[in-house]
């Protein structure tokens, strides 16, 4: 006698309206899957509201979909064994339960974020390099012209060096845009990529975007220890990108050293790279997490013209106090946690874990897995 799969019970808790065109989807495709939607209440934020979860539920689950909403421990879910999280990072999350002291295979969304983010720092950064600032406040006055004089730097992106620490999904999609401007990209990694192989992308990804080849970059850089880090700073960057997980490795590994790194003549020549960007030093862009930086060290180094300027998606903490200083240091843009935002996100985190499922069934290692020993 034949059987079929072994039936499972999915629980997806989230904050929206259920997404029936979705979830009668996965209905239609696995009928032995049976879906439990529970809609919290309240804001998004990454604070744990698992406490809003009936526990039958946790109990009764093998398969999980949330944001925020974990059940305590493994006890509370004894038949969990996929967790899918809406986010990238688990950073959120390294302490709990279910991370140190269980086995449960953990995926996350990161992939999904390359397009919406790469567009976010493309639009920071023009607005910066083209002082979009000065130009704004004339419409707003109705003046023509008044803020020429501070279109004396404005220059374009052609012939730039773009650094990119963490060469992930939204690191990729950022060098093909830039590239694509006209500037040459260095990658930086952990590990090494000296071949071809090593640099290809086998994560998930958006279709038609990012470097799935890794063929974008002219120049890359690794390792683990500040003379590796410091040896990409010095290459004369007219732009960084911070697109790393948040580890104990990477906890401030940006400060006052690193940022004067930026600004300093790339090896055997006499000015720092190309730049014409407003200053001698790079443009920072931060989309990963505000604690990679120094934070006083970073306004430091805006202030007194140690960096041209910042584009800061993430700060430490979120929110950001009123009477922090960074809010008015000089040439910076900041805003608050939102460059991963779209109408597709959502549609984007259910399809990989619909291929990640799809991959389960057909015995191949799923997306985005979790490495417990790495933190991401």
């Amino acid at each position: 006698m034949g059987g079929g799969p072994d039936k499972e019970h999915l629980l997806i808790v989230l904050w929206d309206a259920e997404p029936k065109h979705i979830t009668d989807s996965i209905r239609s495709r696995w009928p032995h899957i049976e879906i439990t939607y529970f809609q919290l209440n309240g804001p998004i934020s990454f604070k744990d509201v698992g406490d809003q979860v009936p526990p039958e539920l946790f109990r009764s689950a093998t398969l999980l979909i949330t944001l925020a909403a974990l059940p305590a421990n493994r006890e509370a879910a004894p038949n969990l064994k996929l967790l899918h999280l809406f986010s990238a990072g688990i950073d959120h999350w390294t302490n709990h339960p279910l991370v140190t002291d269980s086995d449960i295979d953990i995926t996350t969304s990161s992939g999904i974020h390359g397009p919406p983010i790469a567009e976010w720092i493309i639009m920071t950064t023009l607005a910066s390099s083209k002082r979009f600032g000065p130009l704004y406040e004339d419409q707003k006055n109705h003046a023509w012209g008044a803020n020429r004089a501070a279109l004396a730097n404005v220059s374009d992106w052609v012939d730039k060096r773009v650094g990119i620490a963490g060469y992930g999904s939204i690191g990729r999609q950022a060098a093909r845009v830039f590239s694509a401007m006209g500037a040459t990209i260095h990658a930086y990694t952990a590990s090494p990529r000296p071949t071809a192989e090593s640099r290809r992308d086998e994560g998930y990804r958006v279709p038609g975007t990012g470097d799935p080849d890794g063929t974008v970059p002219t120049a890359w850089y690794s390792g683990k220890d500040k003379a590796s880090l410091h040896t990409f700073l010095r290459s004369g960057l007219d732009a960084i990108i911070i697109a790393l997980p948040l580890t104990p490795a990477t906890r401030h590994l940006f400060g006052k050293e690193e940022f004067a790194l930026l600004a300093a003549p790339a090896p055997g020549s006499a000015e720092a790279g190309t730049r014409k960007i407003g200053s001698k030093g790079a443009f920072l862009i931060n989309i990963a997490r505000g604690a990679i930086l120094d934070q006083v060290a970073l306004t430091e180094a805006l202030n007194d013209g140690t960096l041209a300027g910042a584009a800061l998606d993430v700060t430490d903490p979120e929110p950001l106090p009123k009477d922090d200083p960074l809010w008015d240091a000089k040439n910076v843009i900041i805003t608050p946690h939102v460059s991963g935002l779209g109408v597709e996100y959502y549609q984007r985190a259910y399809d990989v874990w619909i291929q990640n499922w799809d991959r389960q069934e057909r015995g191949l290692k799923p997306f985005n897995l979790v490495q417990r020993s790495k933190g991401y």
